[in-house]
C-alpha cells in the first residue's frame, strides 16, 4: 500500500506524513529530503542549476518512492510532472490544504525558492489547486486543527479502504497551527 501526500508548500505534508507512517506502521519517504540528501539544499539547486534541473532530480526521487509501499510526502510542485501524475493514478492520494491566514508563519524559513512571501504563495496555490484537487482521493485542511486529529482521520480513511470522499472535501475542525514543514 502506497499513500501519497500532496499539497502546497507549508501545508504540513512532511509532519503529517511522518506521523501517519508511524501510526500505520509503514515506512516514510519525503521526496524533497531525498533530493536534499543527494544533491544539497533545494534553494541552492534552483540558484545554481535552475528549476528544470531540480524537477528532474525530484522526478527521479518520486518515481523511486512511489514504487515501494509506504507513506510518501511530495514536494508541492512534484505533481506538475505528467509522469508523476500517472504514478499517482495507482496510489491513494491525500491532499493537504491550508488557508493563507495560517501560512504566514510557516513560510518564513527561506527554504522554498518559489515562495518568497504570502502573495507568491497565494499565486502558486491558485495556479496548482485544480491539479491538486484532480489528483486527490481525500482532502484534509491543516490550517488550524491538531496534527494528531488530522493523522487519525487519514488513518481511519485508509483503514476503511481508502474510499474517495470527493475532490475538495475538507475535514477541518478544531484548532492548532503546529504544522510547519512541507
Amino acid at each position: 500500500m502506497t499513500i501519497v501526500l500532496i499539497g502546497p508548500p507549508a501545508a504540513g505534508k512532511t509532519r503529517v506524513g511522518k506521523r501517519l507512517a508511524k501510526r500505520l506502521g509503514l515506512p516514510f519517504a519525503d521526496t524533497d529530503a531525498v533530493v536534499v540528501a543527494g544533491h544539497g539544499a533545494i534553494a541552492e539547486i534552483f540558484a545554481e542549476h535552475g528549476e528544470p534541473y531540480f524537477r528532474a532530480l525530484e522526478r527521479a526521487a518520486v518515481a523511486e518512492a512511489v514504487a515501494r509501499p509506504g507513506i510518501v510526502s511530495l514536494g508541492g510542485g512534484a505533481v506538475l510532472d505528467p509522469d508523476t501524475q500517472a504514478d499517482l493514478a495507482t496510489t491513494r492520494v491525500v491532499l493537504l490544504t491550508v488557508r493563507p491566514e495560517a501560512i504566514a508563519a510557516r513560510i518564513t524559513n527561506r527554504k522554498r525558492p518559489l515562495v518568497t512571501d504570502l502573495e507568491s504563495w497565494k499565486r502558486l496555490v491558485a495556479a496548482r489547486t485544480p491539479l491538486y484537487e484532480s489528483l486527490a482521493d481525500y482532502t484534509a485542511d491543516t490550517s488550524t486543527r491538531p496534527i494528531d486529529t488530522i493523522v487519525e482521520e487519514i488513518a481511519r480513511w485508509i483503514e476503511d479502504g481508502g474510499i474517495p470522499t470527493g475532490h475538495g472535501q475538507s475535514t477541518e475542525q478544531g484548532q492548532s497551527t503546529e504544522l510547519g514543514e512541507s
